[in-house]
């Protein structure tokens, strides 16, 4: 999926992200960026609200699971279960959200594990960079259910 097909598909079918201007910057099974401006997204002190950068973290990341199950010719319901979210800087731009999968290694056992099971979790990992810096980190575990 090119990353202008993903960012259609989360416009559609996240509504969040389209009101949000999120726009997707590079779309692989290793990796997705996202990015959004700081003007939907601001909050009283002209930086970006907090719920914004953790929301757009959140999306890189479950973006990054969508393309990698699509790509492995599965068909699931990806969720978020829990995350933590560290704030290292004020953001006052338009940021960036790279996602990764915290142990790339456990992607096969992740995949095997939806297969015979229909539940499987895995962690993702996103950090946020504005002005070519590190501006917060957010680590999920996602849930992915067969459908």
């Amino acid at each position: 999926m090119s990353p202008a097909e993903l960012e259609s598909y989360l416009h559609e079918h996240i509504p969040l992200s389209k009101a949000m201007a999120v726009s997707v910057v590079e779309a692989s099974v290793d990796s997705v960026t996202v990015r959004a401006p700081l003007e939907p997204n601001i909050n009283h002190r002209a930086t970006v609200f907090g719920g914004s950068a953790s929301a757009v973290a959140i999306l890189a990341a479950w973006s990054l699971l969508h393309l990698r199950v699509r790509d492995a010719g599965l068909t699931a319901q990806l969720v978020i279960q829990r995350n933590t979210m560290e704030y290292d800087r004020p953001i006052n731009g338009a940021f960036t959200a790279r996602a990764e999968l915290a142990a790339p290694e456990r992607w096969e056992l992740f995949r095997k594990t939806l297969q015979r099971r229909g539940r499987s979790r895995i962690a993702v990992n996103s950090v946020l960079e504005f002005d070519n810096e590190v501006a917060g980190r957010l680590s999920g575990d996602f849930v992915a259910l067969v459908v």
